[in-house]
């Protein structure tokens, strides 16, 4: 059951339409699921720990996706507490009702949370604060439904270009152009150069009301094969946004390229060593 307070709505498939703007996740969520996932959960558990709810608590997980993060949540809280993940895609959150049965899903809106007012012991937000056009909106209903001295933490890739990640942004730029790219992207996720800035988070976090606030950058190492790298790669903005661009077949050929390329370049699997910076403030009491 959803906390007291929810929508009807949030939970009904009825209730909303697929989104098919190529800035969404409804047509990668099995894709996302199975590369993705695994390396958001891996950052969850160090989220939620950052948040230190109480063992009997509630976590309200904003950005859900798939139900990594949630399900992180959960285990943490364990049977006495309750973790529930909203996110606008259905798409994701139907995989994510299959891959974590009995888990706590809704579809919402972090602007719009169909919530009451302090429902949650903490929030978190993993990997999401870039992709809101009004993150000051966001936060402030995020804050709304935290309890008075409850956490929200929050997740940002750091600033960095490995050299896989050049590979690949090398080979997007090869089908389009580098200003295309950057309005594209910038579109998809208006601010992530502004959260990948650990001193613009802690800014963000302070101006939206949360007391004290740390930020610290930890360094994760994940490990995957060449063809989930490029697919992942596929399946995140400058992917969407070139299969929107490309269409099927120019984008399948374009795939191919690119897994031809990393063949040649790097070995089977690749370890990708990626920083993250994570948030925490608290919501005075």
């Amino acid at each position: 059951m959803v906390p007291a307070g929810s929508s009807g709505n949030a939970t009904s498939p009825l209730a909303r339409t697929v989104e098919t703007d190529w800035r969404a996740y409804d047509l990668v969520a099995e894709v996302y699921e199975r590369v993705h996932a695994p390396r958001t959960a891996h950052v969850a558990r160090d989220l939620v720990a950052l948040a230190r709810p109480p063992a009997d608590g509630r976590i309200l997980d904003v950005g859900a996706g798939t139900g990594a993060s949630t399900f992180a949540a959960q285990e943490a809280l364990g049977e006495g507490g309750l973790a529930v993940g909203v996110d606008p895609s259905l798409p994701m959150l139907t995989v994510g009702a299959r891959t974590h049965p009995g888990l706590r899903l809704a579809a919402a809106e972090a602007i719009d949370l169909p919530f009451r007012d302090a429902t949650f012991d903490a929030v978190t937000a993993n990997f999401v604060l870039s992709h809101f056009t009004r993150y000051e909106t966001a936060l402030y209903d995020m804050l709304r439904v935290l309890k008075p001295g409850g956490r929200l933490a929050a997740s940002a890739w750091a600033d960095q270009e490995d050299e896989f990640a050049k590979a690949w942004r090398e080979l997007v730029e090869g089908v389009t152009t580098h200003e295309l790219l950057q309005d594209a992207l910038g579109r998809a996720m208006p601010w992530e150069d502004r959260f990948r800035d650990p001193r613009q988070l802690e800014e963000t976090l302070r101006q939206a009301g949360l007391h004290p606030v740390s930020v610290e950058r930890r360094e994760y190492r994940f490990q995957l094969s060449r063809e989930d790298y490029v697919a992942g790669r596929e399946t995140a903005a400058s992917g969407r946004f070139l299969r929107d661009m490309l269409g099927e077949e120019g984008f399948h050929a374009f795939g191919r390229r690119a897994r031809a390329a990393f063949a040649e370049r790097f070995p089977d699997p690749l370890t990708d060593f990626r920083d993250v910076l994570l948030a925490v403030g608290t919501k005075p009491a």
